[in-house]
This record gives structure tokens, C-alpha cells and sequence, in this order.
């Protein structure tokens, strides 16, 4: 049986290869989802990704599994309660920003329906597919990446610079940077 060739930088762990095979790089369209996944890029900020998905079942119990109107009406004291349980990355400045952010979140989908719709305006609504050959072509951030970090700042949004923006882009699925000898790599550019 041949081996599964995987990005390397899910190798060695079982849940990062977890990750990696099935929502790493998949068009997320759904708004919970994409919240989700802007929280925990935004933890991410400073650690590994492997650091916030030990993590991510504690994020889902404490961010009422990424309501963002629940979490958009967090008060203070939500933010004091949840800072003291290690199940999260415990920054106050993450956690407060979080609820910041849902409350843009919100706002944006009251002007334009859904968040999907105006996320996936920075890659014109399809999958960027950069053909990486190589792990040092990977880049940290992009043209499509500091324009969504520019605007989501201007907005109010917290933890949203353009590495981070970039890392969420390629988690939900509007860039791909699968390396093309990854098995990932041609199921998802023929979507």
C-alpha cells in the first residue's frame, strides 16, 4: 500500500492530519463556520496551529459553539468567567477582541446578507490555487489578503492582520496551498 503524501506541516500528528484531510482548504460558505474559523486564526496570532486546535473544543463550549449573536452579547463578565478556564488560549486581549468581532460580524451581515458573501469578495467568490511546489513557496500573505486585512480593520475587527487573514483564507478554502503532490491537492482544485 502506498503512503498518503500529505503538506508537511501535518505530519506527525494525528490531529493535525485530521485537520489537514478534511477541512483544511475546503470553500467554507456557511457564516458559523467562517466565524469559527476567524476566532480561532485570530488566537492562532503568535502560536502554532496546533496550539489552538488542542484547543478547539474548549473554544466551541465557551463561544457558545460560535453563535455569533450569543457571543456578540457577551458581557464583561462572560469575558472575566471564560478567562479563567484553561480549556482556551487565556489572552485577554484575544478574548475581549473575539466578542468585538462578532459584533462587526454581525454588522456586516445586516449590509450584505451573509458574512460568505462579503468575504468571498476579496478572491472574486472562487479559490485562489497557487500550485505550490514547495513548502518556502508558501507565502504569509497576499494582495487579496492585505486588502480583507485592510477593510476588516477599518470595520472594527480585532486580530485580523494580514498573516492572519492570510491563514484564514487558506483554512477555509478560498486559497489553496496544498502542495500539488499533496492528495489533497487535485481533489480540491477540481471542485
Amino acid at each position: 500500500m502506498s503512503e498518503v503524501i500529505r503538506c508537511s506541516w501535518c505530519n506527525g500528528n494525528e490531529a493535525m492530519q485530521e485537520y489537514h484531510d478534511t477541512e483544511w482548504g475546503v470553500p467554507v460558505h456557511d457564516d458559523k463556520k467562517i466565524f469559527e474559523f476567524m476566532i480561532l486564526d485570530g488566537a492562532q496570532a503568535g502560536l502554532s496551529w496546533q496550539t489552538v486546535l488542542n484547543k478547539r473544543e474548549g473554544y466551541r463550549r465557551l463561544f457558545a459553539d460560535f453563535d455569533v449573536a450569543k457571543v456578540a452579547a457577551f458581557s464583561d463578565a462572560d469575558c472575566e468567567r471564560i478567562l479563567l478556564d484553561p480549556a482556551i488560549i487565556r489572552n485577554r486581549l484575544k478574548v475581549y477582541g473575539a466578542v468585538i468581532s462578532a459584533r462587526e460580524f454581525l454588522a456586516v451581515q445586516d449590509e450584505f446578507g451573509t458574512f460568505d458573501k462579503y468575504i468571498w469578495q476579496f478572491t472574486g467568490g472562487v479559490t485562489i490555487d497557487h500550485q505550490i511546489q514547495a513548502d518556502h513557496h508558501v507565502p504569509a500573505t497576499s494582495p487579496e489578503s492585505d486588502a480583507m486585512s485592510k477593510d476588516l480593520r477599518k470595520r472594527g475587527f480585532k486580530f485580523v492582520g494580514s498573516t492572519i487573514c492570510y491563514a484564514f483564507m487558506q483554512a477555509a478554502g478560498m486559497i489553496n496551498d496544498h502542495l500539488v503532490t499533496c492528495h489533497r491537492y487535485s481533489y480540491l482544485a477540481g471542485r
